[in-house]
């Protein structure tokens, strides 16, 4: 990048490898490892940092290379991806994971994502989308389209959908969403943090804090995620004048 040029917001957002978006792929078929990081080093902004066969090998190489980014199917051999999901999480590793798979069963993108994935991409998925969930995901966003959201939303049970608990006999209706509270949940959705939702909207992050209490409590969602996945199923995550 020459010094009159501009960052692009991906850039921006990841200043790890020169502004580059560091990827792993992690799928035991050679065709598909190949196809992907040849889709991938077309980008100006991603870089693959290193390929794994199994799940073994994504743990034994993701401290050396430290992937932003890792594309992990879900069925390999000696350890599946579900497996390596979870034992990323225990170890803490800060890298995002999007699950890169041809299985159709909603259980386990589920679990995939109760495991801590931030997306769920099919391989018949139009390379375009691959690489947009990377830039997505690596800025903070949830990557699911709009059936795996419905079926993940489901799965999750949250009471959101469901009525209020009973209260001196008669069903107690949820408060609806203030103006301000559908604002921060469009944000939550599209991967902003307290401090960054606070110094976009000019409050303190503790009144960003309160906000979110009452927005979990009204929508009866346990954490981000299922208010992320809440936001996206309603269409809660678009601007007002775009709903």
């Amino acid at each position: 990048m020459s010094p009159t040029e501009k960052p692009t917001q991906e850039q921006a957002e990841n200043p790890s490898s020169g502004g580059k978006i560091r990827v792993m792929i992690a799928d035991d078929h050679p065709i598909v490892r190949d196809g992907l990081k040849k889709l991938l080093s077309l980008e100006d902004d991603i870089e693959v940092v290193a390929v794994a066969s199994d799940g073994r090998e994504v743990l034994d190489q993701v401290a050396q290379h430290q992937p932003d980014i890792i594309l992990l199917d879900l069925r390999m051999p000696n350890l599946d991806g579900i497996t390596t999901l979870q034992t990323l999480q225990e170890k803490g590793c800060p890298a995002k994971v999007i699950i890169l798979t041809a299985s159709e069963d909603k259980n386990e993108f589920v679990q995939a994502m109760k495991l801590g994935a931030r997306g769920i991409v099919l391989k018949q998925t139009a390379s375009e989308l691959i690489v947009k969930s990377i830039r997505k995901v690596q800025s903070g966003e949830i990557w699911l389209d709009s059936q795996t959201t419905a079926a993940v939303m489901r799965q999750f049970a949250s009471p959101a959908a469901e009525p209020a608990p009973v209260q001196g006999g008669r069903v107690r209706e949820r408060s609806p969403l203030s103006a301000r509270e559908r604002e921060i949940v469009a944000l939550v959705a599209q991967g902003y943090k307290n401090k960054e939702m606070a110094e976009k909207m000019f409050i303190s992050e503790q009144t960003v804090k309160n906000h979110l209490h009452n927005i979990f409590d009204k929508l009866g969602v346990s954490d981000r995620l299922e208010l992320a996945l809440y936001a996206i199923h309603k269409g809660l995550h678009l601007p007002d004048s775009e709903r």
